[in-house]
C-alpha cells in the first residue's frame, strides 16, 4: 500500500483523483493523503489535475537535521546574473547561457566564467538595484524557513550565484548558513572575475556534506532543495531530494516534485 500525498485541501479534487486511482481518502489538516495500491509515476496525475502529488517518501521527517536550497529560481525568483546583465544590456545573451547550464548542457564552472566576464565595468550598485527591485522570496519560503526552525533543523542556502545575495537573503530571512560565488570588485565596479573557487555542483555537495559533518548530522537525515543541473550532487548526498519547478534531470531525479504550489507545501510531509 503507497500513501500519496496530495497538496491540496479541495475535497472534490482529493474525491476525483482517489476514484481514479481506486485509493481510500484521509483528510489533514493542510492536504489529502491518499492510501492505494497504484504504483506508476505520478506525472499524468500532476499534468491532468495541475496540482502537486507525492509518494510519501521512504524518509523519516521527525529526524531531519538539515535543509540545504539552492538560490536562484529556487529559493528566489530570479537568476540573479541574467537580472545583472540587464542593466549591461546583455540579460538574452546571458540568459541564454545560464539556461543552457542548468539544464545541464554545459559546463557550469566555465559558463559562470564566460557570463561574469560580460560584467566587467558595471557599477557594484546595480547588485543593490537587482536584490530591491527584482529579487523576491519564492511562494511559502520564508514560511517554510520559519516551519524549519521550529523543527530546530538547520537551514542554509547555497548557490552557483553571488555571495552579495545570499548573504542578504540569508540575513533577511533567517537562515543559518549561506555560500557561494564572490564577485571581484576594483573601484566599485565589477572586474569581470570571480574571486576563489567557484560554486559548482561538487562545492554544493561538499556544503551539504560540509554542515552535516558541522552538526554531527547524517546525511541521509538532510533534505536539499533545487533545480538544476548543479544541483543533482548535492541531492545525491542528502537522504531526501526536492525538485522545485525544476529542469528535466531534476525532476527525474527528485523524491518529491513541487510544480505548482509554493514551497512551504513541504510542512505537508511533517504531519504524521
Amino acid at each position: 500500500m503507497n500513501t500519496i500525498i496530495l497538496h491540496s485541501q479541495d475535497q472534490q479534487l482529493a474525491t476525483q483523483i482517489s476514484e481514479k486511482i481506486a485509493a481510500s481518502v484521509e483528510e489533514k489538516s493542510t492536504h489529502f493523503r491518499l492510501h492505494a495500491d497504484y504504483s506508476a509515476p505520478l506525472d499524468d496525475l500532476r499534468d491532468e489535475f495541475r496540482v502537486d502529488i507525492n509518494y510519501l517518501p521512504a524518509f523519516d521527517f521527525s529526524k531531519a537535521g538539515l535543509f540545504v536550497s539552492d538560490m536562484d529560481s529556487t529559493l528566489i525568483n530570479i537568476e540573479c546574473i541574467d537580472e545583472i546583465a540587464d542593466f549591461a544590456h546583455l540579460k538574452p545573451q546571458v540568459a541564454e547561457i545560464t539556461e543552457r547550464a542548468m539544464q545541464g548542457e554545459l559546463d557550469f564552472s566555465a559558463s559562470l566564467i564566460e557570463r561574469v566576464a560580460l560584467l566587467q565595468g558595471l557599477d557594484i550598485a546595480v547588485l543593490n538595484r537587482v536584490y530591491v527591485e527584482r529579487l523576491k522570496v519564492n511562494k511559502g519560503g520564508e514560511a517554510l524557513i520559519q516551519f524549519l526552525k521550529t523543527q530546530h533543523i538547520k537551514t542554509a542556502v547555497v548557490s552557483g550565484g553571488f555571495t552579495y545575495f545570499t548573504q542578504r537573503l540569508a540575513q533577511d530571512i533567517g537562515l543559518d548558513y549561506n555560500r557561494a560565488n564572490t564577485l571581484a570588485i576594483e573601484d566599485n565596479r565589477l572586474t569581470g572575475k570571480v574571486k576563489g573557487g567557484i560554486i559548482d555542483a561538487t562545492a554544493k555537495a561538499e556544503f551539504l556534506a560540509e554542515l552535516c559533518a558541522k552538526h554531527q548530522i547524517l546525511p541521509h537525515q538532510a533534505i536539499a532543495i533545487g533545480d538544476g543541473a548543479n544541483d543533482l550532487e548535492m541531492m545525491a548526498v542528502a537522504g531526501l531530494s526536492v525538485a522545485y519547478r525544476a529542469k528535466p534531470a531534476v525532476l527525474e531525479y527528485a523524491d518529491i516534485v513541487i510544480n505548482y504550489g509554493g514551497l512551504d507545501i513541504m510542512v505537508d510531509f511533517f504531519e504524521e
